[in-house]
C-alpha cells in the first residue's frame, strides 16, 4: 500500500528557511512523479513545484528562486527545500505522487494529475 509522510513544517520569521521531507513507503519510488502543493482555507489547492522520472523539476512562479524540489531515491524521501520566505507561503503542504505510470517526462503542478497524498504539514511564517 503506497504510503507518503510529510515532515519538517513548523512556524519560521519571514526571510527565513525550512525544509519539507516527504517520506515514501509501499511502491518503487524512483520513478514516479511526485510534487509539492500548498493549500490555505477558503483557497484552492496550489502546485508549489513536482519533478519527474527523470530528475527534471519545475516550479510555480510564486516560488521560482526561492523553493528547490528534489529527491533522494535511496533514502525514498522528497525534500522542498523552503528559502527567503514570506508570510504568503503560510499553508498546509502536502506531498503527491502519481502511481499509475511508471515514467513521466516534465513534471505536473495540477493536483489532478496524482492519485496519492500524503497527510500534510503545517507551514506558517510571520512577518
Amino acid at each position: 500500500q503506497v504510503q507518503l509522510v510529510e515532515s519538517g513544517g513548523g512556524s519560521v520569521q519571514a526571510g527565513g528557511s525550512l525544509r519539507l521531507s516527504c517520506a515514501a513507503s509501499g511502491y518503487t519510488y524512483s520513478s514516479y512523479c511526485m510534487g509539492w502543493f500548498r493549500q490555505t482555507p477558503g483557497k484552492e489547492r496550489e502546485g508549489v513545484a513536482a519533478i519527474d522520472s527523470d530528475g527534471s523539476t519545475r516550479n510555480a512562479d510564486s516560488v521560482k528562486g526561492r523553493f528547490t524540489i528534489s529527491k533522494d531515491n535511496a533514502k525514498n524521501t522528497l525534500y522542498l527545500q523552503m528559502n527567503s520566505l514570506k508570510p504568503e507561503d503560510t499553508a498546509m503542504y502536502y506531498c503527491a505522487a502519481r502511481t499509475d505510470i511508471t515514467y513521466c517526462s516534465g513534471g505536473y503542478l495540477r493536483g489532478t494529475e496524482y492519485n496519492v497524498w500524503g497527510q500534510g504539514t503545517q507551514v506558517t511564517v510571520s512577518s
